[in-house]
């Protein structure tokens, strides 16, 4: 009955397979239909977002030989390791109260920790001198922050609780000595050296990426006609709320209860997935069925097998629990090229641009122009 319940509209994803679960565990930050949030800069509280910009102005400062560091690779760090500070409150000059503190590393086991680390800064930074834990936005320890944290805000103390200090001592470690990070390889080793853990490594990439192709507007000037009417339909719904079952061919419109998790639209006017791309193909002259599993039996189907890179601008795209078995696709999107889609992608989010890899069990396409 639940799997009736998702195919019947179109809802959230469970965790993505760019997002791995370490992430999701690590961030506590899932929704109730269990994808971890983000993937976009509107799940950035604005203060953070303007940290990270100004830490890739600066770190060239002090790494005059980096080169390609860029907010998402800031934004990939800073939400796995503390979802980008939501929830405190940052002040206009970045300092982050309450503070962010990890588990104390003694030993004990408590929150995943085996090894006990001697204190280092005698509770300066970490609140506590029987130990240590790490601290700030980007959980760096005490002992690393002495050797790379600088003042970024200006205010002449270099404080790993506020957020321009913390964005730019994280941007001074990955550059190491001077690291392309253009370059894959180098990118992952800058991650690696945060943490030496391939699931982590990976996790980070897939933030890194969601964030990537969210800050890129998609370059249209090769499209045009209906594909191009669609696809400028959905762009411009951009920020409008998700509604569960929300949206029909003349616009946004209240949804319905309940999503498998509970999540109502009744009161929420907005779309949901398939709600956001029958009406934009409805202002192409298209018309299409209502739920994303219908959709897939329109127009020229795209297998699965031959990857997003077979997909062209204003492909439906598809995400299913059993990739292969069109009965089970719980999600679409709209393809705009350069690897990006709009999306609308569950409760609690607005329609954005975002990663074709923003969801899980990719199935395919559907051509319709």
């Amino acid at each position: 009955m639940m799997l009736l319940l998702f195919a019947a509209v179109c809802c959230a994803a469970p965790v993505g397979n760019a997002i791995s679960a370490y992430v999701a565990l690590k961030t506590g930050q899932q929704d109730d239909d269990g994808i971890a949030e983000g993937g976009s800069a509107a799940d950035i509280p604005p203060r953070m977002l303007t940290a990270y910009k100004k830490a890739v102005q600066q770190v060239g400062k002090y790494v005059p030989k980096c080169q390609g560091m860029r907010w998402p690779i800031l934004a990939g760090i800073a939400k796995v390791e503390s979802n980008h500070a939501v929830g405190r409150n940052i002040a206009d000059n970045g300092d982050i109260r309450p503070k962010i503190y990890g588990v104390l590393l003694n030993g004990s086991g408590t929150g995943g920790n085996t090894t006990d680390v001697p204190d280092t800064d005698h509770g300066k930074w970490d609140g506590t001198a029987t130990g240590e834990r790490a601290i700030g936005p980007f959980q760096f320890m005490p002992s690393t922050w002495e050797s790379i944290g600088k003042d970024g805000n200006g205010d002449k103390i270099a404080d790993p609780h506020n957020a321009d200090d913390a964005a730019l001592g994280a941007a001074i470690y990955l550059c190491g000595g001077g690291r392309d990070l253009t370059k894959r390889a180098q990118l992952k080793a800058a991650i690696w050296q945060y943490n030496h853990s391939g699931e982590y490594v990976a996790g980070v990439l897939g933030w890194i990426d969601q964030y990537t192709a969210a800050a890129k507007d998609p370059d249209l000037k090769n499209v045009s006609g209906k594909v191009r009417t669609a696809i400028e339909a959905a762009l411009s719904q951009r920020g409008v709320p998700y509604s569960w079952g929300g949206g029909n061919a003349s616009g946004k419109s209240y949804g319905i209860c309940c999503s498998p998790s509970g999540k109502s639209g009744a009161n929420i006017k907005g779309f949901d997935c398939s709600g956001l791309t029958l009406y934009a193909y409805a202002k192409a002259g298209v018309s299409l069925p209502r739920t994303a599993a219908a959709q897939a039996g329109v127009g020229q189907r795209i297998p699965a097998s031959l990857g997003t890179s077979a997909l062209r601008p204003g492909d439906l795209v598809f995400y299913a629990y059993a990739p292969g078995r069109d009965s089970t696709i719980y999600h679409v999107g709209m393809y705009v090229g350069s690897g990006q889609m709009i999306n609308a992608p569950r409760p609690g989010t607005v329609v954005r641009l975002d990663s074709v890899n923003a969801m899980s069990g990719f199935a395919g396409g559907a051509r319709l122009l």
